[in-house]
């Protein structure tokens, strides 16, 4: 792999399609090897927008936009962090071989919808996850529901992250506001919601797997110890690694990510959500990127979800060895207000091995992820406790 000097005719350039707090420490890792990286948003000032060489603001749903963009900079790679994109222009531009995008556009496409990768997962790799159906419409939806996928029940739109437009339904007289809320609320209507099963696990991971090449530049599979995480309205609030899971769960959780990842294809990382019971694995989802989950890495890894994400992409060697038992506890918003200000954070890091990241997002929301809390410790209990206290210091207040 040869880099060239960034901000130079030699540059190695990488387009971030998404600038939130992920990207923001992707960039980071890429420019370390010298990268030249361009942050794209939907909106001025994401965080990534504040380290990358340069960034631009555009509807990453609009076609035309983002293939005028990705002509005007010409980039090596072109690097996704988010769902809502306009996928059919990383298809032409793969196509016509002028990029690489990563880990490609096929999955992009896949994981973007819940529909394609729920059917690639239980209907083509044949791995076990939860019963399932798609519905495009409430009577469709409550027949599903009433031909043996039964209550408790998942609603979710194909098209979301971070858990917007997700909710659980106990009984019939919830499933139309379910439906409405799946509707209205993912990043894009796409016509149709899936509808899952609970299933009776006894806790969830995310499995980070990594896709990267060896020194005869053959694709070989790296995975990082798990990842447990506690989860509110579908979106992460603590996770913690490593989640103590029996040795056939482990040998079973490790298979499931490698079947998946490898009828993906491509380099990089991929977070591979899965519940757990006993020693038993279902298939959830797959994000082809790092994980809000494993931001704990930054702190339990010598090469964290980000360094390894930089390094498959680029051809270099990986190393998904832990160094420390560690969690990681989210700083919310707490308030809808632009431009807000943080105190406490002299009494968070007083908390013995904290850190502290604050993503600098230029808008906060009561629910939005505005931070993060990290620890370690000699037990995951006690880094959860100290992350957890940590995050808890910090205060987000308008600015008067």
């Amino acid at each position: 792999m040869k880099i060239g000097t960034a901000l130079s005719n030699s540059a190695t350039k990488a387009l971030l399609l998404g600038s939130g707090e992920l990207g923001k420490e992707v960039t980071i890792a890429l420019q370390r090897y010298g990268v030249e990286v361009i942050a794209v948003d939907r909106y001025p000032n994401a965080p990534a927008q504040h380290v990358a060489h340069r960034s631009h603001v555009i509807d990453m749903t609009d076609t035309d936009a983002v293939k005028k963009l990705i002509a005007q900079e010409q980039p090596d790679f072109i690097i996704p962090e988010i769902e809502a994109i306009a996928t059919q222009a990383l298809l032409d531009i793969e196509s016509e071989g002028q990029c690489t995008v990563v880990p490609n556009a096929r999955a992009i496409q896949l994981t973007m919808n819940r529909e394609g990768i729920r059917t690639l997962a239980a209907e083509q790799v044949k791995v076990p996850t939860s019963t399932y159906a798609f519905a495009e419409s409430f009577a469709e939806l409550q027949a599903a529901v009433n031909a043996g996928i039964g209550y408790p029940c998942f609603i979710k739109p194909t098209m979301s992250s971070s858990g917007k437009g997700q909710s659980m339904v106990k009984s019939a007289d919830q499933l139309k506001a379910a439906w409405d809320y799946a509707k209205s609320s993912g990043r894009v209507d796409t016509g149709k919601v899936i509808v899952e099963a609970k299933i009776d696990f006894d806790f969830e991971i995310t499995l980070l797997t990594v896709r990267a090449l060896n020194q005869q530049g053959d694709v070989e599979t790296h995975f990082c110890a798990p990842i447990g995480h506690v989860q509110e309205s579908g979106d992460y609030r603590e996770s913690w690694q490593p989640q103590a899971m029996s040795d056939a769960a482990i040998k079973a959780a490790q298979d499931i990510a490698l079947k998946i990842t490898n009828e993906i294809g491509g380099l990089g990382l991929f977070g591979v959500e899965l519940f757990i019971k006993g020693d038993k694995v279902w298939f959830s989802e797959v994000s082809p990127r790092p994980h809000d989950t494993g931001m704990v890495t930054m702190v339990t890894q010598r090469q964290n979800e980000f360094e390894l994400h930089a390094r498959a992409i680029l051809g270099l060697p990986v190393d998904t060895g832990m160094q420390d038992t560690g969690a990681s506890a989210v700083i919310l918003g707490g308030v809808d207000a632009q431009g807000v200000i943080y105190e406490g954070l002299d009494k968070a890091l007083s908390v013995p091995t904290s850190e502290i990241r604050l993503f600098g997002k230029p808008e906060a929301f009561t629910h939005r992820r505005m931070g993060v809390a990290l620890a370690t410790a000699a037990t995951v209990d006690e880094a959860r406790n100290r992350a957890v206290k940590a995050a808890t210091m910090i205060v987000i207040k308008p600015d008067k």
